[in-house]
């Protein structure tokens, strides 16, 4: 089934939306914490009222899950489901770092088909629709051909990095690159900007649906450290999972190496 129409409202949305951003960006990046070291400002929630405007005109009947608005447990029983962040990697943004980005995917029954990242600040989109490719700016592109562990750069959360939590992980890879917000992280992996991204801690659906469509598309793959796909629009939207992105020989080696780190 194409989508798209679906692909053109997504790409139509997030530039509304990335048009927020940069004007924000450009002057004050007035910020509060909505819970513990998870800021959220002015530009967060604008940019969201723009998506889901935009969202809201063409598709009515689907519902929405955002970052910035209160979930409606209904959207459980929908079959169509767009799943947002409307700013991923607002320390980032507030600390004047252009890796953030804005990430919209539509998830139906439970698996992304459309799926959008835009970079606000260098102004480019990555996108993706179900067994049509990844494409940067019009451009096909695909993971990397990295041939091992011990050649891959790996991209990774800068506040994982500060926090030791890759220690254990020391001497795996030819390198760990900080890198902002996760979305625009899979966006890189899916272009073959760089050949994994690993990440230890919690993260949110909308964090990341669109960029696992992406990553598969160009070729690749988005799993937990078991090896198993996220089924979206769940309950709960917190993933709890080490999860890891890139091509399947180099998953299939880095999870491999970390059973037999970690043995049941």
């Amino acid at each position: 089934m194409s989508h798209e129409r679906e692909l053109e409202t997504a790409l139509e949305a997030a530039r509304e939306a990335a048009a927020v951003l940069r004007r924000h960006y450009a002057g004050d990046r007035k910020s509060w914490e909505k819970s513990e070291d998870n800021p959220v400002t002015l530009a967060d929630l604008e940019s969201d009222r723009a998506i889901a405007e935009v969202l809201r005109a063409a598709f009515p009947d689907d519902a929405i899950l955002s970052e910035e608005t209160q979930s409606d447990p209904a959207r459980t029983r929908q079959r169509r489901v767009w799943i947002v962040d409307p700013m991923d990697g607002t320390k980032e943004f507030t600390q004047k770092i252009p890796e953030f980005a804005v990430s919209i995917a539509l998830a139906v029954d439970q698996e992304p088909v459309v799926g959008v990242i835009l970079n606000p600040v260098t102004d480019v989109a990555v996108w993706a629709t179900r067994g049509d490719g990844t494409y940067r700016d019009g451009a096909r592109v695909r993971v990397s051909s990295c041939p091992s562990l011990d050649a891959a750069i790996v991209i990774a959360s800068r506040t994982e990095i500060s926090r030791r939590q890759f220690g254990p992980y020391d001497g795996w890879f030819k390198e760990i690159r900080p890198v902002g917000s996760i979305a625009w992280k899979l966006a890189c992996v899916a272009c073959g900007d760089s050949d994994l991204n690993i990440s230890v801690a919690p993260k949110n659906e909308w964090d990341v649906c669109a960029g696992d469509l992406l990553v598969r598309e160009a070729g690749g793959a988005y799993l937990a450290f078991d090896g198993s796909r996220r089924a979206y629009n769940q309950a709960k939207t917190l993933i709890d999972a080490g999860m890891a992105a890139g091509p399947t020989p180099l998953l299939e080696a880095f999870f491999a190496r970390e059973r037999a780190r970690k043995p049941a």
